[in-house]
């Protein structure tokens, strides 16, 4: 059975004669236990070009100590990890269970054996006054030999220190403790990458932005980032994480929207087969994501009812309908992503950013983006102003649902300027947010009403009371007035001078 645990460490560099100093005195630390020895074995698995370990993620096979079997480390934030396991069983190949989680990453190649570490640990407990452990330190000799053509022998010495109760003022405290013993910290997570150091590329260092950084660097820095906001949702998609499916298509729409946006950097020739991709994967998402949003806000309103106004089985009925769909939406999005469309979508994502196919324009400063940000920005008012022009009603609704989209355009496209111009755009995008979240309000309540009456169709013709999806139409419609009025004071507030000086 999968386990999942999240795993905050720091690791550091020790030479052999260097001695561990106190760790009494500590705050919250009662007691230091005497130090334990253990022997562990792990082969750690990877495509042949290392495309885990790029990514910072660990797969191992290990043997000894307590926790023996099958390790998966994905990041997690700085300093933390998060730690699936699986049992040894009697295979040696990797689990079919953990590679699924990888696919974002290996996709068509295999996992192979890469290297293999032997490590003899002497571990100390740093305990509460109750005996409950708050963290453990390790010092590790370690014996590592790398796989594959070129067969490498190592040998080091490590220190970690792993919380596991205490909070991070305990790790600062042990920090500060360690370095003024003469220890250094690591520049590496994991020990793998000591062993295959020589066959990593040296590591990206992001660029420092500025207003006379290049456009095509600032666009690329947005695409790169949301490109591996892409891939970090994945394994929480496969693994059902709450709101993983939103992050995947929030940083779809992200990357798509930036490569539309600023055409005049990005050859959109050669970007508009990988812009169709992205739009179909966040078709695929939505239909995921839109069943879990309806679900539960239907759920949530009837809960919140009176209940002499609930006639009728109205939550089995919901139970029964919707449940068997977001089933399905959900076997569909994840069928999508073990699919080839979507392989070949990261390959053509890789490629754009290994090679990104920038237009002369790309070697301008920053003020070349501004001209692409005002037009989205002044696409936004004149959508607004066509919805107000509209009557209530369906004609209304779609209108502002273009406006919608426009003000989520805008807002993406000034978020690529934040690094540069700091609070003046992120004014700007704040206002867009707002707008952005009002309006998706609305059209929540538009796509509402429809599978709410749907519902009640249902209902009705089963022979059972329609009701309450009558009374929870009527909620939704006069919700969406209220969100109407709201979108107004909002454009009002954001269309002020203020926010758009930067765009001059």
């Amino acid at each position: 059975m999968l386990t999942e645990m999240r795993e905050t460490e720091r690791k550091y560099e020790a030479e052999p004669g260097t001695a561990l100093p106190d760790l009494t005195g500590l705050p919250h630390v009662g007691a230091v236990s005497e130090p334990e020895e253990f022997s562990l074995e792990a082969e750690y698995f990877d495509t042949d070009d290392l495309r885990l370990l790029s990514a910072g993620i660990t797969l191992r096979r290990r043997r000894g100590g307590s926790d023996a079997g099958w390790h998966l480390k994905l990041p997690a934030g700085p300093d933390s990890r998060t730690e699936l396991h699986l049992p040894l069983g009697r295979g040696r190949s990797a689990p079919a269970e953990l590679a699924r989680l990888v696919r974002v990453y290996t996709r068509t190649s295999p996992l192979r054996p890469v290297a293999r570490i032997a490590t003899v640990r002497r571990r100390r407990l740093l305990l509460d006054e109750g005996g409950t452990s708050l963290a453990e330190v390790v010092d590790d000799d370690v014996s590592a030999q790398s796989l594959g053509s070129v067969t490498a022998l190592t040998r080091w010495r490590e220190i970690e220190v792993e919380l596991t109760g205490g909070d991070r003022k305990l790790l600062q405290a042990v920090d500060k403790r360690l370095r003024e013993a003469g220890l250094r910290p690591s520049d590496r997570s994991a020990k793998l990458q000591r062993v295959l150091a020589g066959r990593l590329p040296p590591p990206a260092r992001p660029p420092r932005l500025t207003s006379r950084s290049p456009a095509g660097e600032i666009v690329l820095a947005y695409l790169s980032a949301h490109a591996d906001a892409l891939r970090a949702a994945d394994p929480m998609i496969r693994r059902e994480e709450p709101d993983s499916v939103h992050k995947m298509r929030v940083a779809s729409r992200r990357l798509r929207a930036t490569l539309q946006s600023f055409a005049v950097i990005v050859d959109p020739a050669a970007t508009a087969h990988l812009v169709g991709e992205l739009r179909w994967l966040g078709q695929v998402l939505g239909e995921a994501r839109d069943g879990e949003v309806f679900a539960e806000h239907v759920t949530t309103s009837v809960e919140q009812l009176p209940p002499e106004l609930v006639l009728g089985p109205v939550q089995a009925t919901l139970t029964e309908i919707l449940a068997p769909q977001n089933a399905a939406a959900r076997r569909a999005a994840l069928k999508a992503l073990d699919s080839p469309r979507y392989f070949a979508l990261l390959d053509d994502l890789d490629g754009l950013l290994a090679e990104p196919p920038l237009t002369e324009a790309e070697a301008r400063g920053a003020s070349a983006l501004l001209g692409p940000i005002a037009k989205a920005d002044r696409r936004v008012g004149k959508r607004i102003g066509r919805a107000e022009q509209r009557p209530p009603g369906p004609e209304r609704d779609g209108a502002l649902h273009e406006a919608r989209k426009a003000a989520k355009r805008a807002r993406y496209a000034a978020e690529v300027m934040v690094p540069v111009t700091g609070k003046p755009a992120s004014r700007y995008v704040s206002r867009m947010k707002t707008m952005q979240s009002v309006l998706g309000d609305h059209q929540d309540t538009f796509v509402a009403r429809a599978r709410i009456r749907e519902l009640g169709l249902r209902a009705h013709r089963a022979g059972d009371n329609a009701f309450t999806f009558g009374l929870l139409y009527g909620q939704e419609a006069c919700r969406a007035l209220d969100l109407q009025r709201r979108a107004w004071k909002a454009w009002r507030h954001a269309s002020r001078p203020k926010y758009r000086r930067w765009l001059r």
